[in-house]
């Protein structure tokens, strides 16, 4: 198959980033891979979830993009990830050379860890605006006092649930400016925000203390794994959440606050011819967001906006926006949430703007193309025929669901693989033979379909309704705690989830990952960050109570 492609080195790639047009650098390994080690401003995207997730994250057919691998095998699954970008209208592909080896080679630091853009930014406004904290000891001997405070967890509600700082009430960092006069009727109370590490709990601080909200706000300094740090015991199983009716008693003052924040960033507001515009723009992307929560884009959305609840965008920008240089656009609905998020984007360097959600419900955006599956789906087996297939030797099982899945149990004999190394785990396998997928969802199954097909494979089912299936039709379902073997977990990044199963040392080695990545740092990666630190109240927790 001919190149359609350029490959191109890491000092061009550089170059490109910094020339003010839009790029999109993509990094297709899987997480475990990319996590241990890619560019500053590449952003995730594995090949096992390419077609599924282009259309959302680079909606632009004509947007230059730049794939990236680990370099090995001659870029083989940057090459592969081109070609099917190609078949889907992308015509601006290049292919960095040797991958993230080269871009080491080249002298570039290749960062650790997830969302490193956003968690930079956290470090960066903490030092910018002074941001005050609490350690967890402090916070401990003032719950211990029965001291009046409220305790907020600037986290997505399911890790809320997982666990929590005891006493902690979910109000995910993008809610905090809508719902926080309804949790904090008193305006001498003092206010806590914490997350599982650093980032949201800055910010959510930050954004409570640049809004102007007269109760003393801090961080809690290193979020439940500072609380874990200390030996103190975290909650689970939570269910308090912040309210879901605001009345408009009480968010009437919080909208004028929000107004003069946007505007003291430049947030404009657009309307829906000029909104239209931005999306039509040929040489530019634009993403329309609503940050709201997922119930209220559900109930009443705008059908051309994409759902990104805005704490969620703050602290992985990188998964929703995927092109560098691109703006965005953020549904209004309630004049507070959206202008707040905006005026933290434009910090976070994205040219940003609003439109109110009655002009934004005749507004149309990029069709996102669907990943080509149709043939696949004609290949779907239920539990008669796999129960038909059950013992014969020359029909071979592969669960795709997530390394840690297949550990708790799949189904017998099946063995567990990833779509880049599909044809790796079928090499004893003749292309004659019968071979059903297992996933998470028939259209993740069907990506890997269409590779075994080009590959020779005549013979591909794709389990109807996941392990399910297997499940009616009588299967084994067996666990194997060791296998896959951690060195081929390629899914699964141990730097990130192990601070939540209670590894001290992971905590404390991610937490001092947080604290350094500043320093990792170039000068044309900090550039982008356009923080403009504002003076706000500045006295303590601590300082407000003993007085």
């Amino acid at each position: 198959m001919a190149d359609i492609f350029s490959l191109i080195s890491a000092t061009t790639v550089r170059e490109w980033l910094n020339d003010n047009e839009e790029i999109a650098l993509l990094d297709v390994r899987e997480a475990g891979e990319f996590g241990e080690g890619h560019p500053f401003f590449a952003v995730p995207l594995p090949y096992s979830r390419l077609e599924l997730e282009i259309g959302r994250l680079v909606p632009r057919r004509d947007v230059r993009i730049v794939l990236l691998d680990a370099g090995a095998d001659d870029e083989a699954i940057a090459r592969r990830a081109a070609h099917r970008l190609h078949a889907l209208g992308y015509t601006r592909l290049s292919v960095l050379q040797d991958g993230a080896r080269g871009w080491a080679a080249a002298g570039y630091t290749l960062f650790k860890g997830v969302n490193v853009p956003s968690k930079t930014f956290g470090e960066l406004v903490e030092h910018a605006y002074g941001t005050p904290h609490i350690s967890a000891a402090e916070l401990a001997r003032l719950q211990a006092e029965h001291a009046p405070l409220i305790l907020l967890d600037g986290r997505t509600v399911e890790e809320h649930t997982k666990m929590t700082i005891p006493g902690a009430l979910s109000c995910p960092n993008g809610e905090l400016a809508y719902r926080f006069g309804a949790l904090a009727a008193d305006s001498r109370t003092p206010v806590v925000i914490h997350c599982a590490g650093r980032t949201r709990s800055i910010i959510g601080a930050q954004l409570l203390r640049s809004l102007g909200v007269p109760n003393p706000v801090v961080a809690l300094e290193n979020g439940t794994q500072g609380w874990a740090l200390a030996g103190l015991e975290l909650e689970h199983g939570s269910t308090r959440r912040y309210p879901d009716t605001v009345e408009e008693s009480v968010s009437s003052e919080v909208r004028d606050r929000a107004k003069a924040l946007a505007a003291r960033f430049g947030v404009t507001t657009l309307d829906a011819q000029a909104a239209q515009t931005w999306l039509d723009a040929a040489d530019r992307t634009t993403y329309l967001l609503d940050v709201r929560s997922a119930d209220e884009f559900a109930r009443d959305g705008v059908a051309a906006a994409v759902h990104a609840p805005g704490g969620q965008l703050l602290q992985a920008t990188d998964q929703t926006v995927g092109v560098r240089h691109a703006r965005v656009l953020l549904v209004d609905y309630d004049g507070i949430r959206a202008p707040v998020i905006a005026s933290w984007l434009v910090q976070l360097g994205l040219e940003t703007a609003l439109v109110a959600a009655q002009d934004a419900r005749g507004l149309r955006r990029l069709a996102e193309q669907a990943a080509p599956h149709g043939a696949a789906e004609q290949a779907l087996i239920d539990a008669d025929g796999l129960r038909r297939l059950r013992g014969a030797e020359d029909v071979h099982v592969l669960d795709l669901r997530s390394s840690a899945a297949y550990r708790s149990g799949h189904p017998e004999r099946a063995r567990w693989s990833i779509r880049p190394q599909l044809l790796a785990t079928l090499a004893d396998v003749a292309p004659s033979q019968r071979v059903v997928l297992l996933a998470d969802s028939p259209a993740l199954a069907a990506l890997a379909a269409l590779d075994l097909r080009e590959a020779g494979f005549g013979e591909v089912s794709i389990a109807k309704d996941g392990i399910d299936t297997f499940k009616q039709a009588g299967y084994l379902i067996e666990a194997s705690p060791q296998s896959p073997a951690d060195s081929a977990r390629i899914d699964y990044l141990f730097f990130v989830h192990d601070r939540h199963e209670g590894n001290l040392d992971a905590a404390r080695a991610y937490l001092a990952w947080e604290t350094g990545l500043i320093a990792q740092c170039a000068p044309d990666e900090l550039r982008q960050f356009r923080i403009d630190a504002q003076p706000s109240h500045a006295d303590t927790l601590g300082e407000r109570i003993r007085s």
